[in-house]
């Protein structure tokens, strides 16, 4: 949610934050609303003012032994007409809300510029993809023929986009998350939480999911309760409504849960595989800090989940998305894209986003400085530490070998129970 005074104090830049995302100004309509909110605010006000006024004239009249009866009869008349501006008042801040709630984030202003993901820039890259003396497969191919990936199960129990892994598979899964889980708590500092994976739609209006992306959610019929499409919603939400001591930041948490997307723009995308499913699990992290530590925890926060790369040594690259690129929520976002040696090409892993005050400012999530009387609002960050399931996709691309097997990174062997590679049955 966007600062009301920020935009009467410089709607210019309001406005070039918005062009710079591909959107049509809005200062205009936002500022006519609150005006209008802003008369009626008033009038009701002066009329409030007027009542209490008669009020005191009654007082002084019974007192006085005189008829106040027109007087009474002129408070009534005034009593009906302040719930008539308030109750206008109302209905003009809750349309200024529903305004605001639609529209993103502003940049920062060393996001790059451009309409698309053609304007992101490149920041670096780690490690070399892998050659091979034979063509690889991609993850599908691989899981299936060693009978541990089954799409056609899928299907039958639930339909597209989803899957079903057996065996060593299934453990690969379950290492990969006990693996980041693990780094990000005893090396970075996060504190491990098990939210709810239910939330309400005021919960999903606070990271900014609602009212934007309801077609992209799952809702549970005849409850207020949605499947959540990131741990990113229970965790940011964990300081809603709270004020904190200054003392009190950085609070960072990280989460392992199943994560729910209806996939509802992505007709034809990544139709085979696991790469996009309406159900798939994720390492989430999620700072909660100072205003004037936020770039810094987004470096940060960006070089923990690169960690988790370079210890499956997987090779990936970091980029900064551009103004015409990035999510709805996010002032700043650094993907990471892993090397998938079957498709030949790097695809994102990690999405790591400063959503500056946005999303504090919904969830009014506030923190007091030390020696001062006022409340500020907190900056928040989150970003995937990273997507299991693509991890695993990764895995089986780059440590495939000709007869179809795939080495375990080393760094996950003390979660496999002594297994160190992964081979056809009877292999």
């Amino acid at each position: 949610m966007h600062d009301l005074k920020g935009i009467r104090d410089d709607p210019a830049a309001f406005d070039r934050g918005l062009a710079s995302r591909g959107l049509a100004p809005a200062s205009s309509e936002i500022l006519a609303l609150d005006a209008k909110r802003r008369a009626a605010q008033t009038a009701a006000q002066e009329l409030l003012a007027k009542r209490n006024d008669l009020s005191r004239q009654v007082g002084e009249a019974k007192r006085k032994g005189g008829n106040a009866a027109a007087l009474m009869d002129e408070v009534g008349r005034l009593k009906d007409q302040i719930a008539a501006r308030e109750a206008e008042e109302k209905a003009l801040a809750d349309e200024l809300e529903a305004a605001l709630a639609l529209i993103p984030n502003t940049p920062a202003d060393d996001v790059p510029q451009g309409k698309d993901e053609s304007a992101n820039l490149e920041l670096r890259r780690h490690g070399t993809p892998p050659q091979f003396a034979f063509k690889p497969q991609e993850h599908y191919d691989l899981g299936e023929a060693l009978g541990l990936m089954d799409f056609e199960a899928a299907g039958r129990i639930s339909g597209a986009r989803f899957a079903v892994l057996k065996g060593a598979l299934a453990r690969l899964e379950r290492a990969l998350a006990q693996f980041m889980l693990d780094l990000h708590t005893s090396e970075f500092g996060y504190t491990e939480v098990s939210p709810p994976m239910l939330v309400r739609d005021r919960t999903l209006y606070g990271t900014g999911n609602l009212p934007k992306f309801g077609e992209d959610l799952f809702k549970l019929e005849g409850v207020d309760l949605r499947l959540i499409p990131t741990a990113e919603v229970p965790l940011t939400n964990l300081v809603a409504d709270a004020i904190l001591d200054e003392g009190e930041l950085p609070q960072r948490y990280t989460a392992w849960t199943g994560c729910f997307r209806a996939e509802a723009g992505a007709a034809g995308k990544d139709t085979r595989g696991m790469l996009r499913q309406h159900q798939f699990y994720k390492v989430e992290l999620v700072s909660i800090v100072h205003p004037e530590k936020s770039n810094e925890e987004h470096e940060r926060m960006t070089a923990c989940a690169e960690a988790v790369l370079k210890r499956l040594g997987l090779p990936f690259r970091t980029i900064v998305l551009s103004t015409g690129d990035m999510g709805f929520a996010a002032r700043k976002t650094y993907d990471i894209e892993v090397w998938l040696a079957g498709q030949g090409r790097y695809r994102e892993i990690s999405s790591c986003s400063n959503c500056g005050d946005f999303q504090a400012r919904r969830m009014k999530a506030r923190f007091k400085r030390a020696g001062e009387k006022g409340t500020q609002l907190v900056h928040t960050l989150n970003g995937s530490g990273i997507a299991v399931g693509r991890a695993l996709i990764a895995i089986m691309e780059n440590y495939q070998d000709s007869d179809g097997s795939i080495a375990i990174p080393e760094a996950l062997h003390p979660y496999m129970g002594g297994l160190t590679r992964i081979a056809r049955a009877g292999a």
